[in-house]
């Protein structure tokens, strides 16, 4: 039953991440969207960036990048797309400034149970994934010891199949001239009865039971509060909830902010989105985004 529960709860969870900004074009019937709204004055910390799915293209970049001192950047094709636009870019945007935050499409629990039916294990396919995301770091000319960070789109408690196919992505990276990252959920969801969890503490728990390689965490949390908004003046990184450090993981990035908005938990800070629920560049009214901010201008190392 208490599986059941827990598959239930990854289901609904998956549904709240849905972490990266997808590519659908909004309505031309939408109210005109609203930017991020700029901080009051300059700070040189948290460091500001964002990510999507798609490439905005090299004049948005180029302009964008007053606004934001790192992106996110895939290696593998972003959730649900069958192509990548990012690749080719890391030179392009490397001599125009920017840091990077490099993300690896993970696996959906449905998936790697498919898999299994047909003989892979989930350790399997966690390194045979790896091994492509690493390829693809190498190729793009990132290098040694940047964090690579797997997406993790479902979030609550792993489930054991799961869990062995996140920590075994991790440790092949670990094997690698690369640094083993997730993006995760720091949203508390219901576990135990009178219990709350996050994808975040229980992969920082695992790490530490099973002595791996240490995890950079980039935390998923969105939540007005503690998260500010559609908006470039952000919080201290430690706002974010998750900021404790551990052998099982550092925080190194937070997004705070996706498109389009979850309404239940963003009620408190819904002016700051467009009438359409999303959050969009400042000066680029069709490029929505979500926001991060990271320790480092640089967060993945990536430069």
């Amino acid at each position: 039953m208490r599986d059941l529960v827990r598959r239930l709860a990854a289901a609904l969870s998956l549904l709240a991440l849905c972490g990266c900004s997808r590519t659908s074009t909004p309505s031309a019937v939408e109210a005109a969207p609203q930017a991020a709204s700029q901080p009051a004055s300059p700070t040189s910390t948290p460091a500001v960036g964002f990510d999507r799915n798609n490439y905005p293209g090299d004049a948005a970049m180029t302009a964008m990048r007053s606004s934001f001192a790192f992106t996110g950047y895939w290696v593998t094709n972003p959730p649900g797309a069958h192509s990548n636009t990012w690749l080719g870019k890391r030179e392009f945007l490397k001599q125009h400034g920017w840091g990077f935050l490099v993300l690896a499409n993970g696996r959906l629990d449905a998936e790697i149970l498919r898999a299994q039916k047909r003989g892979t294990s989930p350790g399997d396919l966690a390194r045979s994934d790896a091994a492509i995301a690493v390829a693809a770091a190498r190729h793009e000319g990132f290098p040694p010891h940047t964090i690579l960070f797997l997406d993790q789109e479902e979030g609550g408690a792993l489930l054991d199949e799961q869990a062995a196919y996140l920590l075994g992505w991790t440790e092949a990276v670990a094997a690698s001239e690369f640094r083993p990252g997730v993006y995760a959920s720091g949203q508390p969801v219901p576990d135990d009865p009178g219990t709350t969890i996050t994808t975040i503490d229980d992969i920082r728990k695992r790490v530490q039971t099973q002595h791996l390689h240490q995890i950079a965490i980039f935390d998923a949390q969105d939540a007005c509060p503690p998260a500010p908004g559609c908006t470039l003046a952000t919080k201290p990184l430690d706002a974010s909830g998750e900021l404790v450090l551990s052998a099982g993981g550092n925080l190194i990035a937070w997004q705070y902010s996706q498109s389009p908005r979850r309404p239940s938990i963003t009620r408190s800070c819904g002016a700051t989105y467009a009438a359409n629920g999303n959050c969009y560049a400042p000066g680029f009214p069709t490029v929505f985004l979500d926001l991060d901010e990271a320790s480092s201008a640089d967060p993945s190392h990536g430069r």
